[in-house]
């Protein structure tokens, strides 16, 4: 049921969770602001991390309506938290020393912002659900997919642009901007088991898996 949901999610573009690994290139000035960013937002990107796999692991044939509700609401609103966090993150860490930095910065503190208040609006249409229904639950849950992984695929631009060049190769340098491993808790009050996987997002745009498992009902 909520399967179509997880890959919509998982597809989506985060801040320098794929990066691992470390550059040579060294240039203190964006060293600097790469570690001030990156200690400040690894608590984001670890809540994102598990808010999905709270979410991977409501996928299971045998989960309940009700149980899949709160999980998602629960996981939508950890994830609009920690994206509203990470734009003040990048507005505390200042302008990138280099150029455009004043911009790039500008810009991605309010793409994250924006998609702080898209998770928040999804978190109120799954609320809005009616998972007495069965059949009405999955097909609001395939919508809710679908908007997903329209956020998922635009408005990151200025992310990209955040996470390419000198400043990139900085971060790949910070554990706190390395990809993150999901832990067992869910967010609280989901509900949800340990995570089966991890969910972590790509960082690319394209929502990988938007549409690669159906969400049809199971009983």
């Amino acid at each position: 049921m909520n399967k179509k949901l997880a890959a919509a999610l998982s597809g989506g573009a985060v801040l320098m969770l794929t990066l691992s690994g470390c550059s040579d290139d060294s240039n203190k000035k964006v060293d600097d602001w790469a570690k001030t960013f990156c200690n400040t937002a690894q608590p984001q990107f670890k809540k994102i991390t598990d808010a999905n796999a709270a979410i991977q692991a409501q996928t299971r044939d045998d989960s309940k309506p009700a149980d899949v509700q709160k999980t998602d609401s629960a996981a939508f609103q950890q994830i609009s938290d920690a994206y509203k966090a990470l734009g003040a993150a990048v507005d505390k860490a200042g302008a990138p020393p280099v150029k455009d930095g004043a911009t790039t910065q500008q810009e991605a503190v309010k793409e994250l912002n924006a998609s702080s208040v898209s998770y928040a609006n999804l978190k109120k249409k799954v609320d809005a659900l009616n998972a007495g229904d069965q059949a009405a639950f999955a097909k609001g849950l395939e919508d809710i997919a679908t908007e997903l992984g329209k956020i998922s695929s635009t408005g990151d631009a200025s992310l990209k642009k955040l996470e390419s060049g000198d400043i990139g190769k900085a971060m790949q340098k910070q554990p706190g901007c390395q990809k993150q491993t999901p832990s067992a808790p869910a967010p609280s009050g989901s509900g949800a088991g340990a995570p089966a996987t991890s969910a972590s997002p790509s960082g690319s745009a394209s929502p990988s898996g938007a549409a690669s498992s159906s969400a049809s009902p199971k009983s």
